[in-house]
C-alpha cells in the first residue's frame, strides 16, 4: 500500500470550469488497488500555491500524480499567457521543495506530446494514454525496487467493463456545482471519425468503447444520493454514436426513473427528431454541437464526412424539440477561401434558435491529419515544436481582414458570438448575478425573453 497525492493541475475555466474527472477516475482504481489516495483540485483550492503546499506536508505523499488536462485555449485570438505548462512546471518545482515522492505525469494534454512536455515540465514518468490500470502496475513495480522508463505506454485499450467509475469528493462537487452548476460523466471513450484538427482518436482509440449503460446510471444514482448533484455534461468525444449506444442509455435513464438534467457534445449527422425526442424524455435540455465548418468546401477540409444540409436538418429536429443548440465553427481551415467565407456566414443565418461559436484558426497538433496538411503546405516543418501554439490558416486567405468580416457579422447578436473571449466576458456578467450552467443555453433563454417583452408590448 502506498500513499498517493494526485493533482488536477488545470486552472481554465473556459467555457465554464470542468470536474477533474480524469483524476477521480485514476483515483478510483488507485484505491481499488489498495492504496490510499488524496485528491486535490487546484481550480477548486482558489489557486493556492499555499493550499497545495499545507495539503502535500499533511498527506506525506509516496507518489505524486499530476493531470494535465489542457496544453493552452487554442484560440488564436488570446495572448500566450493562456499557456498553462510553465503553471504546471512551477508546480513540480513547488512540490519538490515538500516532498522527494517520485511525480508521476498523465493526462490527455501529457499524452499529445509526451517526450517534449515531461522533459519541459521536470517530471520523473509519465503515462501516455489510458491510466488506470497503467499507474498502479508502475507504482508496483517501483515498490518492488524495479526500474521503469520514464515514459509508459500502453499497448492494448480497456473494454467498457474494465473502465472504472470515477471517484467524486464532496469539496470538489460543490465548487462545481456552485460555478460551473454541472458533474461530468463518460458513457464512452474513443472515436472512430478522423476530423483533421482532433486528438481523440490518437488519445482513446479510432472506435467508440462504450460502458454498460446500466453502471452509467448506477454512477448517477448514487452521486445524486450522495452529493445531491442533478445536472450533468457527458464528455464523450461524440454522444450520438451510430451504433445507437447513445439510445440504450437514454432508455435506461428512463426506466429507471433517473430524473436528471444532461448534455453533451453531439456530431450533426444520423439522428432524427424521434432520436431528439428519447434524449429529451430522459433528461437532455441542450447539445453542444461539432459543426465545425460552415460550408461544403470547408466541412470536407476538414474531414468531418456530412454537408451542411445535415446540420440544417439536424438543428431542425432540435428546433422542433425546442432543444437549445450551440454549434462551435471553425474559420480558415483548409479550403477556405473569401468566397467560402462569405458562403458560410449566409448559411449560418439559415440556422435557426441556437448559439454559434465562431474560432479562428486550428491549433496543430502531432498526429493529426492537419499537421500532414501544415507540413505538405509548407506551413511547418517536421522538426518544428508545437509545445507553444502554432495555428493553421488556410494560404487562400488573410486572417485579419477574415476576423473583421466574422466579426462585423455577428455584431449585436447575443446568439453569435466571436471572438470566444466574448462569450468568457458574458458567462463572468452572468456570474455576478448567480447565474451558473451553459452560457448559450441562458443567451437563447434571454432572446426568447425579449422576445416575448417585444410582443407584449407591440
Amino acid at each position: 500500500m502506498s500513499k498517493i497525492f494526485l493533482l488536477a493541475s488545470n486552472i481554465t475555466t473556459e467555457p465554464y470550469p470542468v470536474y477533474p474527472l480524469g483524476m477521480a477516475v485514476i483515483a478510483s482504481a488507485l484505491e481499488a488497488d489498495g492504496h490510499v489516495v488524496c485528491q486535490f483540485d487546484f481550480l477548486a483550492s482558489e489557486q493556492s500555491d499555499l493550499k497545495l503546499q499545507n495539503a502535500l506536508s499533511e498527506f506525506t505523499p509516496d507518489y505524486v500524480g499530476i493531470s494535465i488536462r489542457n496544453i493552452d485555449n487554442v484560440d488564436s485570438l488570446t495572448p500566450e499567457s493562456d499557456w498553462y505548462l510553465e503553471h504546471i512546471r512551477d508546480q513540480v518545482n513547488l512540490i519538490r521543495e515538500k516532498t522527494t515522492a517520485p511525480v508521476i505525469i498523465g493526462g490527455p494534454a501529457f499524452s499529445i506530446m509526451p517526450e517534449e512536455i515531461l522533459a519541459y515540465i521536470g517530471a520523473d514518468y509519465g503515462i501516455v494514454g489510458e491510466g488506470e490500470h497503467k499507474i498502479c502496475e508502475l507504482i508496483h513495480t517501483l515498490n518492488n525496487g524495479e526500474t521503469m522508463p520514464a515514459i509508459i505506454k500502453g499497448d492494448t485499450l480497456l473494454t467498457g467493463n474494465q473502465m472504472c467509475s470515477p471517484l467524486f469528493t464532496n469539496d470538489m462537487v460543490r465548487f462545481y456545482k456552485d460555478t460551473s452548476g454541472m458533474i461530468n460523466l463518460q458513457t464512452k471513450r474513443g472515436c472512430p471519425y478522423s476530423c483533421a484538427y482532433c486528438t481523440y482518436p490518437l488519445l482513446e482509440g479510432n472506435c467508440f468503447r462504450n460502458r454498460d449503460p446500466e453502471t452509467i446510471v448506477h454512477d448517477i444514482l448514487k452521486i445524486k444520493k450522495d452529493y445531491q448533484a442533478d445536472c450533468f455534461f457527458f464528455t464523450d468525444s461524440v454522444f450520438n454514436d451510430a451504433g445507437g449506444h447513445y439510445l440504450e442509455f437514454a432508455e435506461e435513464l428512463i426506466r429507471q426513473e433517473a430524473a436528471i438534467r444532461w448534455a453533451g457534445f453531439f456530431r450533426p449527422q444520423a439522428m432524427n427528431r424521434s432520436d431528439v425526442r428519447v434524449l429529451k424524455r430522459s433528461g437532455m435540455y441542450a447539445m453542444e454541437v461539432g459543426t465545425d465548418a460552415s460550408s461544403d468546401a470547408t466541412l470536407a477540409g476538414l474531414n468531418k464526412g456530412f454537408c451542411f444540409a445535415d446540420v440544417m436538418a439536424f438543428n431542425k429536429n432540435c428546433v422542433e424539440e425546442n432543444i437549445p443548440v450551440a454549434h462551435f465553427i471553425i474559420f480558415g481551415g483548409p479550403g477556405e477561401t473569401e468566397e467560402t467565407i462569405t458562403e458560410g456566414l449566409e448559411n449560418i443565418k439559415k440556422l435557426e434558435k441556437c448559439v454559434v461559436f465562431a474560432f479562428s484558426g486550428i491549433r496543430i497538433l502531432p498526429g493529426t491529419g492537419i499537421y500532414k496538411k501544415a507540413v505538405t503546405d509548407g506551413l511547418l516543418a517536421t522538426d518544428d515544436s508545437l509545445l507553444k501554439p502554432v495555428y493553421y490558416f488556410s494560404p487562400e486567405i488573410d486572417p485579419e481582414k477574415m476576423n473583421q468580416t466574422i466579426e462585423t457579422d455577428f455584431n449585436k447578436r447575443r446568439d453569435r458570438i466571436f471572438p470566444p473571449s466574448e462569450g468568457q466576458m458574458r458567462i463572468k456578467a452572468l456570474n455576478l448575478f448567480g447565474v451558473h450552467g451553459l452560457l448559450w443555453d441562458m443567451l437563447l433563454s434571454e432572446k426568447k425573453r425579449k422576445h416575448r417583452r417585444k410582443r407584449q408590448n407591440a
